[in-house]
C-alpha cells in the first residue's frame, strides 16, 4: 500500500459505512491489514463493474475524450515496458544467440566457398589439395602464388612450414593440371580473397562471442565452453528461460526430434543433445557418454542459475570450475584413468593465529613399578590368554559333536523312512496280489 493511497483511505475512515471496492485481491488483503472500519470487497462482481466503468468512462467523466484515455493507456503502457526493460548493456543475452546464429552461418559459407575454391582451383593445379588442407592457408597461397609457374620463386613461409612449401613447390613443377588464363585466375584470386576476409572476420567474431559469454554466463562458459553455453542459450531463447529448465531437459536440448520419435516409437530416449559437445561428454567413451552427460547437465543447471539469479554474482567463475573439477573426478572414476586437467578451486580462508596452550604436565606424576610386579602382571596375562584359547577349543569340540549327533540323526530318520515306504509298497503289491487270485 502506497503512502498516497493510505492517506486517501485514512479520510474516507471518518464515513464508517462506506464499502471500499477494490479489483487486485492481493491489495485488498494488504488494505485490511490496516485494520480500518469499513469493508474492502473483492470478487467476480468487483471486476464486471470494473468493466463497465473502463467501457463508460468518457460518459461518466465530463471534458475525458477517447483520444485523452488512449494517449493515456499508451503512456502507461510505455512507463511498465519501460520498467520491465531495465538492463545493463553488458547483461544482453539478445547478442548472444545473434552472434552464435551468424557464427553457424559463417561456418556453412566459409566450406561452400573453400570447396567451390578447391573444384575451381583444382583444374590448374590439383596436387595442391592434397598437401594443404586448410582452406584459408590454401586461398592465401593462391593470392601469393597465382599460377602454378610462379610457385618457385613464391616465398610461402609465412603460410606454410618449410616441409610442405617444399612439397607444394616441387609438386607444381610435374603438376598435371591445366593452363588458365588470366582472367580465370583473377575471379579465383576474388574467391580467395572472400574466404580470407571471411575467415579473419569469423575469427573476430568468435572472441566477441567468448568475452560476451564470460560476461553474461561465467560459470556455463568454464563449465561447458563459449559455443555450447551459447548455442544452449539460444536453443532455449534466452538465460533466463534456460535457467527456469531442470537438469533433465538441459540435458537433452537440441535432440527434441529424437526424443519425440522415441516416445512415438517406445523406444529408449536420447541421452544427449547439445551437450555431447562439450568437451567433458567427448572424453568419455561410448558406454559412459550418458552417464557424464547427466552429470554435467546437472552440473550446467546451478551454474546456469548461479549466472542469471545471482544478486552479488562473482564473474570470475569460481561455482563453473568447482562444478568441472567435480564432472571431471566423476569422469575419472567411470573411465578408470586420471582425466583431471582443472586445478581446484582454492578460497581465501580465514586467517586463525595458533598459540600455545599451557597444559598439565602428566609425566611429572608417574611413578616407577618395581621389576617383580611387572613380571608377575605379564604371568598373568599369559595365564588368562592361554585360559581364553582353552575356553575356546572347547566350546569347538562341544560344536563339532553337536553337528555330528544331528548329522547321525538325519541318517536314521531317512533310513527309517525309506524302510517304511518299502514296507507300504510291499503290503501293497501283496494285497493287489491276492485281490488277483481271488478273482481267478
Amino acid at each position: 500500500v502506497s503512502p498516497q493511497l493510505e492517506k486517501l483511505l485514512e479520510e474516507i475512515k471518518k464515513d464508517k459505512k462506506s464499502t471500499l471496492v477494490v479489483s487486485e485481491t492481493k491489495l485488498a488483503n494488504s488494505i485490511n491489514k490496516l485494520g480500518l472500519n469499513f469493508n474492502v470487497v473483492s470478487d467476480a462482481v468487483t471486476l464486471d463493474i470494473y468493466r463497465a466503468v473502463k467501457e463508460y468512462l468518457p460518459e461518466l467523466l465530463p471534458g475525458l475524450n477517447d483520444s485523452d484515455l488512449s494517449k493515456m493507456s499508451l503512456g502507461l503502457a510505455h512507463s511498465i515496458g519501460r520498467h520491465k526493460l531495465k538492463f545493463s548493456a553488458d547483461k544482453v543475452d539478445v547478442m548472444i544467440i545473434q552472434a552464435i546464429a551468424l557464427l553457424d552461418d559463417l561456418d556453412k559459407e566459409l566450406n561452400t566457398y573453400a570447396m567451390r575454391c578447391k573444384e575451381w582451383y583444382g583444374w590448374h593445379f590439383p596436387e595442391l589439395a592434397k598437401i594443404v588442407t586448410d582452406s584459408v592457408a590454401y586461398a592465401r597461397i593462391i593470392l601469393a602464388m597465382g599460377v602454378r609457374s610462379k610457385a618457385a620463386d613464391t616465398d610461402m613461409s609465412e603460410i606454410l612450414p618449410e616441409e610442405i612449401e617444399e612439397r607444394v613447390k616441387a609438386a607444381a613443377e610435374v603438376s598435371m593440371g591445366t593452363e588458365i588464363t588470366e582472367d580465370d585466375l583473377d575471379n579465383i584470386k576474388n574467391l580467395a580473397d572472400q574466404i580470407v576476409d571471411f575467415a579473419a572476420y569469423r575469427e573476430q567474431l568468435s572472441n566477441y562471442l567468448a568475452a560476451r559469454m564470460k560476461a553474461i554466463a561465467p560459470n556455463l562458459t568454464q563449465l561447458v565452453g563459449e559455443l555450447v553455453g551459447a548455442r544452449l542459450i539460444a536453443h532455449s531463447g534466452s538465460l533466463i528461460s534456460l535457467a527456469k529448465a531442470p537438469a533433465s531437459t538441459i540435458q537433452i536440448l537440441g535432440a527434441e526430434k529424437a526424443l519425440f520419435r522415441a516416445l512415438k516409437t517406445k523406444h529408449d530416449t536420447p541421452k544427449y543433445g547439445l551437450l555431447y559437445h562439450a568437451s567433458l561428454v567427448g572424453q568419455a567413451t561410448g558406454k559412459n557418454k550418458g552417464k557424464i552427460a547427466r552429470v554435467l547437465a546437472a552440473k550446467a543447471a546451478v551454474s546456469i542459475r548461479y549466472d542469471a539469479l545471482a544478486e552479488d554474482r562473482d564473474d570470475s567463475g569460481d561455482v563453473g570450475l568447482e562444478a568441472r573439477s567435480k564432472v571431471e573426478n566423476r569422469l575419472s572414476q567411470v573411465e578408470g584413468r586420471d582425466l583431471r586437467t582443472t586445478p581446484k578451486v582454492v578460497r581465501e580462508a580465514k586467517k586463525v593465529e595458533v598459540t600455545e596452550a599451557r597444559a598439565y604436565n602428566a609425566d611429572a606424576d608417574a611413578v616407577t613399578e618395581p621389576a617383580a610386579e611387572v613380571k608377575a602382571e605379564a604371568d598373568s596375562d599369559d595365564e588368562s590368554e592361554s585360559e581364553e584359547e582353552e575356553k575356546k577349543e572347547k566350546k569347538k569340540e562341544k560344536k563339532e559333536k553337536k553337528d555330528k549327533k544331528r548329522k547321525r540323526d538325519e541318517d536314521e530318520d531317512s533310513k527309517k523312512s525309506k524302510k517304511s515306504k518299502k514296507d507300504k509298497k510291499s503290503k501293497k503289491d501283496k494285497k493287489e496280489k491276492k485281490s488277483k487270485k481271488e478273482k481267478k
